[in-house]
């Protein structure tokens, strides 16, 4: 690997470890064994580098939600709907997840400008990911409109979760609780 590569691996340890507000430059040149100036060099900051380091590990994510395989739920259905929200609480119960330090990065989004834009593009493609989660398909035909509106629907599903896995576990809701609350939404909608 070259310093490039290695300088990720380090920083994404370092998120893992201490945050993104706790982390140092010397922390991460000391982590992967490179030197200050291939930070600049690479990534033009620290604050670039961890936070594209950020979003590869919630790429990385991507597996873990669909069960490390095939999701067997209609695309679409509440089965499906239940069985990735299954998938996506079980990272959430995990020592050190990633889910902690996302709300870290949400809390201080206003104090970095540069990263804040960097991560709002990434949150787009996120939710554009997600639709396809759990509706089926590929993230390159998933319309605009449909990111707009059912993407950022789980975004905020997810956004909350977290907040409540982080807030307190165990009074957290299930993937079954979810199902749940939707199926009554659909059918009040439904009788509406």
């Amino acid at each position: 690997m070259g310093h490039r590569e290695d300088l990720l691996e380090g920083a994404q340890r370092c998120l893992l470890a201490k945050g993104f507000l706790r982390t140092t430059a010397r922390d991460i040149v000391k982590e992967s064994g490179t030197n200050l100036a291939s930070i600049g060099y690479h990534y033009g900051s620290k604050d670039a580098l961890l936070a594209q380091a950020y979003i590869e590990m919630v790429e990385g994510m991507s597996a873990a939600f669909e069960g490390g395989g095939e999701l067997r739920g209609e695309p679409g259905s509440l089965e499906r709907f239940a069985e990735v929200w299954t998938n996506i609480i079980a990272t959430m119960r995990e020592p050190g997840s990633l889910w902690r330090l996302s709300l870290e990065i949400v809390a201080m989004g206003d104090q970095l400008p540069e990263v804040r834009e960097h991560l709002a593009r990434a949150q787009r493609e996120g939710a554009r990911g997600i639709v396809t989660l759990f509706h089926g398909g590929h993230e390159d035909d998933v319309p605009e409109d449909r990111v707009d509106t059912l993407g950022y629907f789980y975004l905020t599903l997810m956004m909350g979760l977290m907040a409540q896995w982080t807030f307190d576990p165990r009074s957290a809701p299930e993937a079954g609780q979810l199902a749940a609350g939707l199926r009554q939404v659909i059918e009040a909608a439904a009788r509406a």
